[in-house]
């Protein structure tokens, strides 16, 4: 039950000329006169949400289901996937990869703004750390995180 998947976006959901080349092992698999760099989709996922997390408009990462298991997870010793990778899939082939990531935006920030930032965060640090093109990143806004001042408990009535 992780977020981590290498199935999270499909090659169907794309432009033909933007497909993901598939490797037969979990990761790609950079080729050079001098041997090969295999390179697993755990990682991309990480350096995806360590990039997301970068981005100030981000208040979480995930799916409000999924976050509610992630924090029960990361109260349990040994339990499971970090919060790195909490909302993040990725796709990786020979050379390149494709990355779905689930935020929770702040209330008040520009959601294109901070999508944008995200998109162009990840992709830098992807394809600059691993040397994959980086073909797709989708964000999908999921909830909108609005801050308390604190004074819930302490409303007035609107009657006397």
């Amino acid at each position: 039950m992780t977020d981590t998947t290498t199935s999270g976006v499909t090659a169907a959901t794309r432009a033909p000329s933007q497909s993901v080349e598939r490797s037969a092992g979990s990761g790609a698999a950079l080729q050079t006169e001098h041997g090969t760099t295999s390179i697993s989709s755990t990682v991309v996922a990480k350096i995806a949400g360590l990039a997301t997390q970068e981005i100030p408009g981000v208040q979480a990462m995930g799916k409000s289901l999924t976050r509610a298991f992630g924090s029960i997870r990361s109260k349990v010793p040994g339990g499971g996937t970090s919060a790195t990778t909490q909302g993040v899939s990725v796709e990786v082939g020979e050379r390149q990869a494709a990355v779905d990531i689930d935020i929770v935006a702040y209330y008040g920030q520009s959601i294109v703004e901070t999508a944008d930032a995200i998109r162009q965060n990840v992709i830098d640090q992807i394809e600059s750390m691993t040397g994959l093109e980086v073909v797709e990143v989708n964000v999908s806004v999921d909830d909108l995180y609005i801050p308390s001042d604190g004074s819930d408990d302490a409303q007035e009535s609107r009657v006397a």
